[in-house]
């Protein structure tokens, strides 16, 4: 745990003297986003070599259908409703 909150704070360092020089950030993004097509194959790659999920995937796809369907329609009505109460406030100090 202790090297992960050094890494963070390194890179929020690094962070820190690199900005305003925007092509260390583009390159920066580009390589944060392969990152997570990677880790993403990966888990693809971990969770297809694992007998036991896969013999339970007809199962398991039910259920993650119903989480994912209520987590994104929670997500945008709690959108909607921060989106109401900020801009609420704002028209109020115009």
């Amino acid at each position: 745990m202790l090297e992960i909150l050094v890494l963070m704070a390194l890179g929020m360092l690094v962070g820190y003297i690199l900005r305003g020089k925007q092509k260390a950030i583009s390159g920066i993004e580009k390589a944060i986003l392969w990152s997570i097509f990677l880790l993403l194959f990966f888990l693809g790659l971990s969770i297809g070599g694992n007998e036991v999920i896969m013999a339970s995937l007809p199962s398991l796809g039910l259920n993650a259908l119903i989480i994912t369907l209520g987590g994104v329609a929670g997500s945008i009505i709690a959108a909607w409703a921060l989106w109401k109460l900020v801009f609420k406030k704002v028209r109020r100090e115009e």
